[in-house]
């Protein structure tokens, strides 16, 4: 399938990932794994969605289908995977080529800006709340508040969880109150009340220990990142009395269908900052020093 691309999300190029943790990148690589744009040519074994159709290409580009993982409903642990903007060139380009099998097609309600970000980002936090296992009532956590956290939030509040953001700087903390946060502070203060789940956004260790503090007895913490700096020592008081600790590998194509359902029924409001595609580096540059309320969307 030929998609051109009339959108990007921006794809971060500052993560240091190892081998075993992730497929190798691919050399020269043609970066941008949240896409939006519209089908322009078909091959010869796609044609379920149909020519002209707008669509999104997300972080997953593709699995292998075979290996235990996939057999077993766990396709976001494929043994062999990869990953649109990392392993096969993405968005910063005019065309890509893309499974059909795995582009979603996306709700109208989402214009093409707004949309860029739920196809990684906003899918990630999803599945992170999925594991966080909350519901009507719930007090959780989000620990930083970038691209996926001021998604993640509308999900929750929708669900009826009551949300505590800890997140550096006035401006994410505002963003955060904005969009129906109970509370908003530091990174590392303690929220006022006992937390049933929370999820890591920040990719910052330091903030485990804390985080592992706020929790009831029982609850659940959510690392959402690909790349975590080192977590620190800290007392074994602190995961005692059952609270879990668990990381987010990727997504299933299931957690993607039923987000964008859920996006389009809230509806989500995207929070972006747009950039021209001559101005990519400015993008990546804002993004690593939380220059960016929301997410960053290049524009081609």
């Amino acid at each position: 399938m030929l998609i051109r691309v009339h959108a990007c999300g921006v794809c971060r190029t500052d993560l240091h990932v190892t081998e075993g943790e992730l497929p190798v990148r691919k050399p020269r690589i043609i970066p941008g794994h949240q896409i939006v744009g519209v089908v322009e040519q078909h091959g010869s074994a796609a044609g379920a969605i149909a020519l002209g159709a707008r669509v999104g290409v997300p972080w997953l580009h593709r699995t292998c289908g075979i290996c235990e993982f996939c057999r077993t409903g766990r396709e976001n642990l494929c043994d062999s995977p990869q990953f649109t903007g990392w392993t096969v060139d993405g968005g910063y380009a005019e065309y890509v080529i893309a499974p059909e099998a795995f582009v979603y097609e996306l709700p109208p309600a989402f214009p093409d800006l707004q949309a860029a970000p739920l196809l990684c980002a906003g899918i990630i936090g999803f599945r992170c709340l999925r594991l966080a296992e909350i519901g009507a009532g719930a007090r959780l956590g989000l620990y930083g508040f970038g691209a996926a956290a001021h998604v993640a939030i509308q999900v929750a509040r929708h669900w009826g969880a009551d949300v505590y953001a800890a997140t550096r700087g006035a401006k994410h903390q505002r963003l955060a109150m904005e969009l129906g946060a109970a509370w908003a502070g530091e990174a590392d203060a303690q929220p006022p009340a006992a937390l049933d789940a929370a999820i890591m956004f920040a990719p910052a260790g330091e903030l485990i220990p804390p985080a592992l503090k706020a929790l009831k007895k029982g609850g659940r913490l959510i690392l959402g990142g690909i790349h975590m700096s080192p977590i620190p020592s800290f007392s074994y008081d602190l995961l005692y009395q059952e609270r879990v600790m668990r990381s987010v590998a990727n997504n299933t194509r299931d957690d993607g269908r039923e987000f964008l359902k859920t996006a389009a029924a809230i509806p989500i409001r995207t929070e972006v900052e747009v950039f021209p595609m001559n101005e990519a580096n400015a993008a990546l540059k804002a993004l690593k020093f939380d220059g960016v309320s929301g997410a960053a969307v290049l524009k081609l």
